[in-house]
């Protein structure tokens, strides 16, 4: 395995000040582990005003630091898929990717291959020099829509200091079970569920967790929002909307009923069953390209399967309502 270098200048923020310098750029730079960060220390790649420093050291505000990472250009454990992806945007720094459904973002168990990560290597061999081939962020297996890669280790640290500082835009389309008379927000920390690993739950003890929610359509027994994310905690969407008893349609993890109205026709019935994963759909990105930084906002628009659902669940409302408008009219007809 081979190695290589990149060096990137950065500035202590006055907030900063008085924190250890490993504590300070694992905040600087959360990409990488605080593991990698003071293994860069230790071996003398970090150096704070001209000087090479311990992980110990105290840092001051404005102070300029210089960091040679090294960084392993080969990932053994992933290797490159040739799988087909549907590129929205790219360019020597970044590129922005609209993920399928069914599709794993980064290995694990039970997903050793064939996974985002895979493709990108796939697509790209250069990113086996960025962690996570340049993923900045994540989607559920079974949600849709837009992600962000970077190219280049100052690309990657960019936009991971954009998603840390709550400036990168995340907009979704969800459709939920249940009517909605307005939006909200809900803010709630999120952490392990205690009995199943597999889970995320409501937490004092977690991470702070902040969903915003606004309904774009009603129907007869659910609701299509639109969500947006101050944070980007696992499972974050799927379990807010949960907990205020609006569970995402098809979630499997946090949902449960189907939300069948009154008298629902065969075809809706057929569409809320079939829906086999949860009804999200990452259809808007927005942040500022690391190199120019230019505003950049890219949509996605739903996928077929999402289209189709939201489609069968218009025409159930537009029947239900002719046939109330039509039994009124009956009504006032024999009142004469």
């Amino acid at each position: 395995m081979t190695a290589e270098f990149h060096v990137i200048d950065l500035e202590i923020p006055a907030e900063m000040a008085g924190q250890r310098l490993d504590s300070a750029l694992a905040r600087l730079m959360p990409e990488h582990s605080r593991t990698r960060i003071k293994g860069w220390i230790d071996a003398g790649a970090v150096q704070v005003r001209g000087r090479a420093c311990k992980p110990r050291d105290l840092v001051e505000g404005g102070a300029r630091v210089r960091v040679q990472m090294r960084l392993e250009t080969a990932q053994p454990d992933v290797l490159p898929e040739a799988i087909a992806l549907n590129v929205v945007h790219e360019d020597a720094d970044v590129i922005v990717i609209d993920k399928p459904a069914g599709l794993v973002v980064h290995p694990g168990a039970g997903n050793p291959r064939h996974t985002l990560q895979n493709a990108l290597l796939g697509f790209d061999p250069s990113l086996a020099a960025i962690p996570r081939a340049g993923l900045i962020h994540r989607l559920d297996k079974d949600t849709s829509g837009l992600l962000v890669v970077a190219r280049t280790p100052e690309a990657q640290t960019s936009l991971s200091r954009q998603l840390l500082a709550r400036t990168m835009s995340r907009e979704y389309v969800a459709v939920c079970v249940g009517v909605m008379t307005g939006g909200g927000t809900v803010d709630e920390p999120i952490g392990r569920h205690r009995g199943d690993r597999l889970k995320m739950a409501i937490r004092a003890s977690g991470r702070p967790a902040v969903t915003h929610y606004r309904v774009l359509e009603r129907f007869r027994a659910h609701t299509e929002l639109r969500v947006q994310l101050d944070t980007g905690r696992t499972h974050q969407i799927r379990l807010h909307l949960s907990h205020i008893k609006y569970p995402i349609v098809g979630d499997p993890v946090y949902g449960g009923r189907f939300g069948l109205p009154r008298g629902a026709t065969p075809e809706l019935i057929e569409a809320l069953r079939g829906f086999k994963r949860q009804a999200l759909h990452a259809g808007a990105l927005g942040f500022e390209h690391p190199r120019t930084g230019r505003p950049l906002t890219f949509k996605a628009g739903v996928p077929a399967d999402l289209a189709q659902l939201l489609k069968v669940l218009r025409q159930d409302a537009s029947a239900a309502a002719a046939d109330a408008a039509q039994n009124g009219s009956a009504k006032r007809a024999r009142a004469r």
